[in-house]
């Protein structure tokens, strides 16, 4: 094993401090050499091979929407097929270079995106509509994934040595984990760089070779991760960059024989219909294809009479409202025992009207959602709050220049209202009352997600009978309820939150793999 590479034990990578002034001039100054680059056409790429089609993508800046930021070439289903047939052939020795081979690469493209670190920031930024410190956070969560799945990668190749089999008289035993083999990798938009890279780095470095089918809101800043890979040496065909309709692309590869997995990362409805279509079998299909699925949360906060009221309500805030709500694991259910529910709810609602909603270049806390029809829906769900409770604070449109949204916050609200059932995807909290904390850890349980979730209390038998009771795949304990880290905080949701996987654990790197066992007599 390459000592320099991995010799050292995995750290998370360090956020930037913005109040430092050298850190906020390196950040302007990439944010300008961005701002320089918008409007630029950018291909499909195939096995190395650009191709630009008449079809075009127009992404948009969020915060400044007659802004361009990119047109983005959209595949068909020849493309996509080409696709397809490359990463296939690609594979074919892909797979046979080893893992240690594989995480140097790794390494060297985490070494690369932590030089150009600001520069990824400055592009979330402007397609994104993520504030300084939500990019850099971003960008240093897509720093960890790397680092941390080139190390799994190797101590995976190695579990023969390290987990030997128990011995079995005159014969030698050896089990190692091998590829799948081409899988499409399917990312959302609100961590347009983290999960993108974390999705397609865990297949890769596994062996695999994949179709990056990017969001389509963010397929710029994809593109910047696909040309970062390119320059860290991964061989052309091993990623094939094909952005296109979900609808058109995305269902004719899913249902592809020779898929042979599925990595996603969005809403519970396109899960569920990625899942479906996976579940038949093509023509030709010889395998069950494999769909590893992260599809979002309804997550909250249960508050009891006990806890630091303070902390909890700035958690509250953060975790509702941290871009937007526009995070699976976003905090948007409050629930507080009785006895301080006023005195909660008025500190949430303080702390939530003194938060600037302005452009996410400016460093502003509440920025824009990310397009039209995000915004529509959010309004939609607004109105519909506006029915089954009362709006304590926000819910209107604020400005021309882009999509932005006052954060509401509503009470009075039934626990089965749609509010507090349905994932909303945005600034949009509902805050209910419970009779006691074993009632809030029933209310809280009350939903057909299980992502998140947070438990503020100082009494210890209510802790740990929280710890048990709270179902859901990220249990916090008095601290928000968004911010895993790669290493220390697997993540990954229950029911209708996926397929229960651990993205940046140590049993991620298992999903993309099979378990061969070859035994061999012995003379």
């Amino acid at each position: 094993m390459n000592s320099f590479a991995w010799s050292a034990a995995f750290q998370n990578e360090p956020f930037t401090d913005f109040n430092q002034p050298e850190h906020r001039e390196a950040f302007l100054k990439a944010l300008a050499a961005v701002k320089g680059q918008l409007g630029h056409r950018y291909p499909v790429v195939i096995g190395g091979k650009e191709v630009y089609t008449e079809q075009e993508l127009v992404s948009r800046n969020p915060g400044h929407v007659r802004e361009v930021v990119g047109r983005m070439s959209q595949a068909g289903t020849d493309l996509a097929e080409q696709a397809m047939q490359q990463a296939q052939k690609s594979f074919a020795t892909w797979k046979r270079t080893t893992a240690t081979e594989r995480a140097a690469l790794l390494l060297k493209a985490a070494s690369l995106l932590r030089q150009r670190k600001h520069e990824f920031s400055a592009w979330m930024v402007v397609e994104a509509g993520k504030n300084w410190a939500e990019a850099d956070a971003d960008t240093a969560e897509a720093i960890d994934f790397m680092e941390y799945y080139a190390r799994e990668a190797v101590r995976l190749s190695e579990t023969s040595l390290h987990q030997p089999l128990p011995r079995v008289p005159g014969e030698e035993n050896r089990l190692q984990y091998i590829p799948l083999g081409v899988g499409i990798i399917i990312p959302p938009w609100n961590f347009p760089l983290a999960i993108c890279a974390g999705m397609t780095t865990a297949a890769v470095v596994t062996g695999n070779t994949v179709l990056l089918k990017p969001a389509s809101n963010t397929s710029v800043i994809a593109y910047q991760f696909f040309k970062l890979m390119k320059e860290a040496g991964f061989p052309d065909g091993v990623i094939n960059f094909v952005p296109g309709s979900g609808a058109v692309i995305g269902d004719y590869l899913t249902a592809h024989p020779q898929t042979r997995f599925i990595s996603f990362t969005g809403s519970k409805e396109v899960g569920l219909r990625i899942n479906k279509l996976a579940a038949e079998q093509a023509e030709g299909q010889i395998w069950i294809k494999r769909v590893v699925a992260e599809m979002g949360g309804k997550d909250g906060i249960v508050v009891d009479e006990t806890a630091d009221l303070e902390a909890a309500a700035k958690a509250i805030v953060v975790s509702a409202f941290g871009y937007q709500g526009q995070k699976c694991s976003a905090g948007s259910r409050a629930i507080i025992v009785e006895s301080v529910y006023d005195q909660v709810l008025a500190r949430v609602t303080e702390l939530t009207n003194l938060l600037e909603v302005g452009s996410p270049e400016d460093n502003a806390p509440v920025g824009p959602v990310i397009d039209e029809k995000s915004r529509d829906k959010i309004l939609e769900y607004i109105g519909i709050g506006r029915e089954e409770g009362r709006l304590v604070t926000g819910g209107e449109q604020v400005g021309e220049a882009g999509y932005y949204i006052r954060p509401a916050i509503f009470t009075d609200v039934p626990v089965k209202g749609r509010i507090m059932q349905e994932e909303i995807f945005g600034p949009v909290l509902a805050v209910v009352s419970a009779r006691d904390w074993e009632e809030a850890i029933e209310i809280y349980n009350d939903t057909e997600f299980g992502l998140t979730g947070s438990f503020f209390s100082t009494d210890e038998n209510r802790i740990s009978a929280a710890l048990e009771r709270m179902h859901c795949g990220n249990l916090y304990v008095n601290r928000k309820c968004t911010g895993a880290l790669v290493g220390g905080q697997p993540f990954g949701g229950f029911n209708m939150s996926g397929t229960d996987s651990k993205a940046g654990g140590h049993d991620y790197l298992l999903l993309f793999t099979q378990a061969k066992v070859t035994s061999r007599k012995l003379p």
